[in-house]
């Protein structure tokens, strides 16, 4: 394909951004980062994306006109079809198939995550922990040997997990602890992606400050 030149629009905290930001790291390919304030989008943020929502991926063409993608997934598979490095999906039809819908199960799961993170009240958060759980036991149950989700090679799946796992890295182990309790595979697997590259760099290195500043401000009684 033509050369291009790729600017990721970006929240330090999404965790959308961060799938794009690991294929990109994974791939290998140069890219530029701008940080947006999503409670005071800027006007130009907001003529490109039809969404309001980050990530969004400008793309240069070699004619030196931007062609601008939204949504986490179809920007990961644009980059997994036009940008070298290895392969993010299996050649297999039904295989990349099946990864697709653990990538539709992931979302599911932040969903859940996110609720128990940001609950104000225990009730909430308990119902979310539960919930969540839940989905982490279902993961346990079609995992296969490891170390990353479908075995020994990193693939998109392990990209959209990883942001979601990084956030109970940061958070204090009595809270963290029972919810992966009784799940190896699980926790195998999400120390192995705290622990790769492409997930460390995708972050800026004051992240865990930033988060918790986030549940403070939040109101969320895990930061109580």
């Amino acid at each position: 394909m033509p050369e291009t030149s790729l600017t990721l629009v970006s929240h330090p905290l999404c965790p959308f951004v961060q799938r794009a930001a690991i294929v990109l790291l994974e791939k290998a390919v140069p890219f530029d980062r701008i940080d947006i304030d999503l409670s005071a989008k800027p006007d130009w943020f907001l003529a490109l994306s039809p969404t309001g929502k980050v990530p969004l991926l400008k793309v240069r063409q070699a004619d030196g006109e931007a062609a601008i993608l939204f949504e986490s997934t179809a920007i990961c598979e644009y980059l997994e079809e036009t940008q070298g490095g290895a392969a993010l999906y299996p050649d297999d039809a039904l295989a990349r198939a099946q990864q697709r819908a653990w990538i539709e199960f992931a979302t599911q799961a932040l969903a859940d995550a996110w609720q128990f993170l940001n609950a104000a009240d225990q009730p909430t958060a308990d119902a979310r922990q539960r919930a969540f759980r839940g989905k982490l036991q279902r993961l346990e149950s079609v995992m296969e040997s490891g170390p990353y989700f479908r075995g020994a090679a990193f693939s998109m799946v392990d990209a959209v997990f990883a942001p979601l796992f990084r956030y109970f890295d940061i958070l204090d182990p009595k809270v963290s602890r029972p919810i992966f309790e009784d799940l190896p595979r699980v926790s195998a697997w999400r120390a192995k992606l705290a622990a790769r590259p492409s997930v460390i760099a995708a972050v800026a290195k004051d992240y865990a400050e930033r988060f918790r500043e986030h549940l403070r401000r939040q109101g969320a009684i895990l930061a109580a």
